[in-house]
């Protein structure tokens, strides 16, 4: 977790903060129960820490999401999860 919070820390985006400070939360916590609720809270108030907006994951979404966080876990590559959160602003606006 001191490795989290130095990364955090050492990050000037909001945005880059709340996409890997989600990622990398639920990949060292990976609980089944409450893992996502506290991720996006997390990712929320980074996000808002940069005078964003909060971000709402919509349950018809939610493979998509479940997709690309597992595309970030298993083939190494947050790309698209980036591209996920970053669709979900640009729909906010």
């Amino acid at each position: 977790m001191p490795v989290f919070f130095e990364l955090l820390k050492a990050e000037p985006s909001a945005a880059v903060r709340a996409v890997l400070g989600h990622f990398f939360f639920v990949y060292i916590h990976p609980y089944m129960d409450g893992n996502g609720r506290m991720a996006r809270f997390l990712m929320n108030l980074m996000l808002a820490s940069g005078g964003y907006d909060w971000l709402v994951v919509p349950v018809q979404r939610r493979k998509a999401y479940m997709d690309a966080l597992e595309a970030a876990s298993v083939d190494g590559d947050i790309g698209p999860f980036a591209a996920f959160l970053g669709d979900l602003a640009r729909q906010e606006e």
